[in-house]
């Protein structure tokens, strides 16, 4: 027969565990039915699983990843007590495995198995030990408890992954074509070069244009040692002319 005293004892020594002044968790306990045994429990959303984990550990993380199993996403969920801990110093862990059930057609099987693994691996670290299998069960709505970022740990090459709180693969993006330059950028690229021949060694094209216009005219017509200094001498011709008497 068992003890009441005993049972009482155990139940303060559980509820002390993680015991954070001004927060009471069972206040956030809710009921629901286990499938399996018909028998009524309590859990513990997990969100309000996590709201505790950040209070005790404020540096804390929590690294999740999923992958696909057959007819099913399997998910793994550790627990650290600070972002800074190695990838193997984790507090606790926990993996949970859920598949397309077609009486909550709305549930994604991949956030389900996530939010199921988080939340046992929270309650493995002592966040819902006061209540029956905290997390491993929820209301259809549940994929959105787990609104918030989620730390992803290093994923094995090859493993897919991508949804949120998951490692998920870099997607390329395309580079954007290059800018085509303003009528002024290429009037003053053109002036920027240098002039081609001994006449005006050492001086731009800008420089020799304010000197000897015609000389321009020439170079845009005439000279032939260079087609890319002809033509940014042609555009410069093209370009005054445009612009006289503005």
């Amino acid at each position: 027969m068992n003890n009441p005293n005993n049972t009482t004892a155990q139940s303060t020594i559980l509820n002390n565990i993680h015991k954070v002044e001004g927060f009471d968790p069972t206040v956030y306990a809710i009921d629901y039915t286990d499938l399996s045994t018909g028998e009524t429990r309590k859990r513990l959303p997990v969100m309000a699983q996590l709201a505790w984990f950040r209070l005790v550990y404020p540096e804390g993380k929590i690294a999740i990843t999923v992958a696909p199993g057959h007819d099913c996403f399997v998910a793994t969920a550790r627990v650290y007590p600070s972002y800074k801990d190695p990838i193997d110093c984790y507090l606790a862990e926990a993996t949970a495995s859920r598949g397309y059930d077609p009486m909550k057609p709305s549930v994604s099987p991949r956030e389900w198995a996530q939010t199921a693994a988080v939340g046992i691996a929270l309650r493995n670290a002592g966040f819902g030990l006061q209540f029956g299998a905290a997390g491993d069960e929820y209301s259809p709505n549940a994929p959105n408890e787990l609104n918030v970022v989620i730390d992803p740990v290093p994923v094995p090459e090859g493993q897919s992954m991508g949804m949120a709180g998951e490692q998920s693969m870099p997607v390329p993006i395309p580079p954007e074509p290059p800018k085509e330059p303003t009528p002024e950028e290429r009037y003053q690229m053109a002036a920027n070069m240098q002039w081609p021949t001994k006449k005006h060694a050492g001086r731009t094209l800008g420089e020799v244009l304010q000197m000897n216009p015609t000389a321009i005219t020439w170079l845009a017509n005439k000279y032939s040692g260079s087609p890319e200094v002809s033509a940014a001498a042609k555009f410069m011709c093209e370009y005054a002319m445009n612009h006289a008497g503005t």
